[in-house]
């Protein structure tokens, strides 16, 4: 089971900035937003966080 800790040193190996990671969440929220819950909810993360993190990465406020 891969955790949130482990996917983001995943990100970050593959050169990916703070920056790049969020427009990373952004894209999948806008692209497929269920499939980026269920990879959220996946990764163990809190419904909280969750909520959290699908709230800025919406495209549009």
């Amino acid at each position: 089971m891969i955790t949130k800790e482990r996917w983001t040193e995943i990100m970050r190996a593959s050169g990916l900035d703070e920056e790049a990671m969020a427009n990373w969440h952004k894209q999948f929220e806008m692209m497929e937003p269920e499939a980026h819950q269920e990879f959220l909810e996946f990764l163990q993360i809190p419904e909280e966080e969750i909520a959290e993190i699908r709230q800025w990465a919406k495209p549009f406020p």
